[in-house]
């Protein structure tokens, strides 16, 4: 929700300066200087990664003690195919670990909750949509430790913020 609200305030000044300045932007050459680059910014953020607060919040999670769960652990190598199913899958695992949390009241339930609202918002409300016929089911993968979910978490995060 961090980066969403960042590119709604970016759009909102963008349309301001547009709707204020339209015409005399048209009107010269440096307006038109103007004009092009205001509309290549949004696309410079667009290619910001979308899982950059995701990523701060797995940082954040990594070395808690006190979660203690077994979870479905997709394979950091799945075909380019299988990727979006693959985040999915460690998605709705973060919510095994936020019931844990909420159970537990553990130290890290808040970076573990922006870590599942994000993660909602970067998939556009895909958690429960199908997989595809070649790719594996999450609970076809095997269960491992916090530690090494979170390892593999943040591996398939990078790859796909390449």
């Amino acid at each position: 929700q961090k980066t969403h609200l960042k590119s709604i305030c970016l759009q909102y000044q963008l349309y301001l300066l547009l709707t204020r300045h339209f015409f005399w932007l048209l009107k010269n050459e440096m307006g038109l200087i103007i004009l092009f680059l205001c509309a290549y910014v949004p696309k410079t953020a667009a290619g910001h990664c979308k899982w950059a607060e995701v990523m701060k919040d797995l940082e954040q999670i990594k070395t808690s003690k006190d979660i203690d769960v077994s979870l479905y652990t997709a394979n950091t190598d799945e075909d380019i195919e299988c990727q979006e199913p693959v985040i999915r899958c460690f998605f709705l695992e973060m919510k095994v670990i936020l019931q844990e949390c909420l159970i537990k009241n553990c130290s890290k339930t808040q970076d573990v909750l922006n870590i599942w609202k994000n993660g909602n918002a970067s998939l556009e409300n895909k958690l429960n949509s199908t997989t595809p016929a070649k790719c594996k089911e999450c609970e076809e993968y095997e269960e491992k430790n916090f530690t090494e979910f979170i390892q593999s978490f943040v591996k398939v995060i990078q790859k796909e913020c390449k």
